[in-house]
């Protein structure tokens, strides 16, 4: 295969001498390698870049990349990192490898380790890299779902062969379509989690972070554990993990990853039945990360820290005093007239639960972004207001 070239000093040397080079430029010139195009060379600058950013424990030499597509689905080293912890035990099976991120971190703490992926080219490069980084697997290139169904025919007990099968479903469809109905998914989660569960008694499985989370606890038996994973305050990851004949409510887990924001958990049904009370702007300002507003912990955080919310539809919350160790955004206010606002001032711009979108009350008053403060326009119980940090 081409790849196994890539990895020679020549080649090797030739793309760090160019990682800042306009890829734009160099595609236009011949490949001094007679048997690697430059478009191939390329797309390993391009890879060497991204891992500089997303998968940094890949930036050395023998490391082999896959097309974009492979890059841009691969979870973040962060990520990756923050699943693994605390998982242990003696075998580790990944139904959909891809690039490998994932199962290199999850895996870490296990004897044995299998990885399962379809694609012959991404799972010779995922081997090549392994290896590289001096790390054990068994690599096989197989559909899952032979995979699995070849296990059951060699199956001779009950017993459980997996301590931890991990799984990323695929949300496209051939069109190219995002897909999030757990039965739209491949493979249906669904259809396969009796099997899942023949061959191990822990399952967890990375979804997208748009899926509902209400609808996951309805239609999945046996989920202990829901972690919603932002990175700098956008959410990437919905993670389940599934225990076989673990009867308990689920713990929902929120983190801002590389942020110094604490992880808030809460039980699901701890929300429903928490209350918030109601008032008015005060002198703190508090607004959730993003983790936190996707589980729907619009009550419980408001009770868990004694904050007061603006309104039952505006996620922001208030106090007297400076409440520590919130995880999110904390600012310290004050109530101002629109009459105030000065042509040409910068503010960062908050609007949540108001008219006017960010960019159309930068038209209205004349205002430019930027700057130390933030102003949010937003509605208590009294109304609208215009809030300005100090």
């Amino acid at each position: 295969m081409v790849f196994s070239k890539l990895i020679s000093s020549d080649i090797q040397n030739y793309i760090n001498q160019n990682l800042n080079s306009d890829l734009t430029k160099l595609l236009l010139k011949k490949s001094p390698f007679p048997d690697v195009s430059m478009q191939e060379i390329v797309q390993q600058i391009k890879g060497r870049k991204t891992a500089e950013k997303k998968f940094p424990f890949l930036t050395k030499e023998g490391i082999i990349f896959p097309p974009n597509l492979n890059l841009e689905q691969a979870s973040s080293q962060s990520t990756a990192e923050y699943k693994a912890q605390n998982l242990t035990g003696k075998s580790f099976l990944d139904l959909t490898c891809g690039f490998g991120i994932d199962a290199y971190f999850l895996s870490k703490n296990f004897d044995e380790v299998t990885l399962i992926e379809q694609n012959p080219e991404l799972i010779s490069i995922v081997e090549n890299n392994w290896k590289t980084l001096d790390r054990k697997a068994n690599f096989i290139n197989e559909n899952l779902e032979q995979f699995l169904e070849s296990l059951r025919e060699s199956q001779t007990d009950n017993g459980k062969i997996f301590d931890i099968v991990y799984l990323d479903p695929a949300r496209r469809d051939q069109q190219n379509k995002k897909k999030f109905l757990l039965e739209d998914l491949s493979p249906n989660l669904l259809e396969i989690q009796e099997k899942l569960h023949s061959i191990t008694d822990k399952i967890i499985v990375k979804l997208s972070p748009l899926i509902d989370i209400s609808y996951l606890i309805s239609e999945l038996k046996n989920i202990t554990e829901i972690q919603i994973i932002a990175v700098r305050n956008e959410v990437k990851e919905l993670v389940l993990i599934i225990e076989n004949k673990v009867n308990k409510d689920a713990e929902i887990r929120c983190v801002n990853l590389e942020s110094d924001e604490p992880e808030f958990s809460f039980n699901f049904n701890d929300e429903k039945s928490a209350k918030s009370e109601f008032s008015k702007s005060l002198n703190f300002i508090y607004i959730p990360n993003n983790s936190i507003l996707k589980a729907g912990a619009f009550n419980i955080i408001s009770e868990r820290f004694g904050l007061k919310k603006l309104h039952p539809n505006t996620h922001f919350y208030a106090s007297e005093h400076n409440i520590e160790n919130f995880p999110g955004r904390v600012l310290q206010i004050e109530k101002i007239e629109a009459k105030e606002l000065k042509k040409g001032e910068r503010f960062n711009i908050v609007s949540k639960n108001y008219p006017l979108k960010p960019d159309e009350i930068k038209k209205k008053y004349k205002l430019n972004d930027g700057g130390n403060h933030y102003l949010i326009f937003t509605q208590s119980v009294n109304g609208k207001e215009i809030l300005k940090s100090i």
